[in-house]
């Protein structure tokens, strides 16, 4: 597969340099503006709500800082949930008093974060195989580990784009006017290997891979559409259904058989001093009201938790 970037050959290695990144994002979250409630820190990409803007989130804010706060938590989270954590997170500042600051970006940039102390209280991720592997490096509370939800690939394309893929399926992505298709980067997004495997399934994979241009995650890979860097994505379903999406473009489900199911997982952080107000919100997500929000944006509830 092609990289998106081109690294130095010499220079620190290539985990020690995402390390150094990851740490510069964080103090520079820290210091600039990450202290807003419900606020949003992009792990390397700007936040998709730049293109798709969400009116009201002030209201909710405010009615916030009407009392005193219970407690903050610090949430990392895959950039897929990008609006709907933040509804969730917001229904549970209003019911708890509590801040929710959310930190996006794809589920293995992540992981690498709090592998090096990144100061998280609760990580969710678009697959079950990250909270796993930081499971048994000790990082995570084991019994928190739960999955919350099943997420849907999807291809996205601008308004105008005369793809039919209800005829075609994924072989529309084939025709000559598709330049450029956006997927996550698989090395880091579950996504992004959803993206592959969809491709691979469909015997498209050898001829389009020439065509593919990555995205840190599903996020940016979005973004490619939006500003028609990409003639299609495949993509995050639930961003889908931001406010303005579907003014932007419009969204084909993948057959959900192409590729192996995205079964995400929540887990708190070890080294989290806020444990009991994580279990609070994990409680609220797996609540009624969690739950409707989650479904608003596509999510299939789990048929089993761990």
């Amino acid at each position: 597969m092609r990289s998106s970037q081109v690294l130095p050959e010499n220079g620190p290695p290539r985990r020690a340099r995402r390390a150094l990144l990851s740490a510069a994002v964080l103090l520079l979250a820290w210091s600039a503006g990450g202290r807003s409630r419900a606020g949003y820190w992009g792990a390397g990409t700007a936040p998709l709500q730049a293109f798709f803007p969400t009116p009201g989130a002030g209201a909710a804010r405010q009615a916030t800082a009407k009392g005193a706060p219970a407690g903050e938590l610090t949430i990392s989270a895959a950039a897929d949930l990008q609006f709907a954590l933040r509804a969730v997170a917001e229904g549970f500042e209003r019911k708890s008093g509590a801040r929710v600051r959310l930190v996006l970006g794809s589920s293995g940039n992540l992981t690498e974060q709090i592998e090096h102390g990144a100061p998280y209280d609760l990580f969710f991720s678009a697959d079950v195989e990250h909270p796993e592997r930081l499971e048994r490096e000790g990082l995570i509370v084991a019994d928190s580990l739960f999955v919350y939800a099943e997420g849907h690939l999807v291809v996205f394309v601008p308004k105008g784009s005369p793809l039919d893929f209800g005829k075609q399926g994924l072989a529309a992505l084939a025709e000559a006017s598709v330049r450029k298709i956006a997927i996550a980067n698989p090395r880091f997004a579950p996504y992004g290997r959803a993206a592959v495997e969809a491709l691979e399934h469909a015997g498209l994979y050898p001829k389009l891979e020439p065509r593919l241009v990555l995205g840190e995650d599903v996020s940016q890979t979005t973004q490619f559409v939006v500003s028609g860097n990409a003639q299609a994505a495949l993509t995050a379903e639930s961003l889908m259904f931001a406010p303005g999406a579907q003014d932007r473009g419009r969204y084909w489900v993948v057959p959900p058989a192409d590729y192996r199911p995205l079964a995400q997982a929540a887990a708190i952080v070890a080294r989290s001093g806020k444990q009991p107000l994580a279990r609070a919100f994990l409680a609220y997500l797996e609540a009624p009201a969690g739950q409707a929000v989650l479904a608003r944006y596509g999510f299939a509830r789990p048929e089993a938790r761990r």
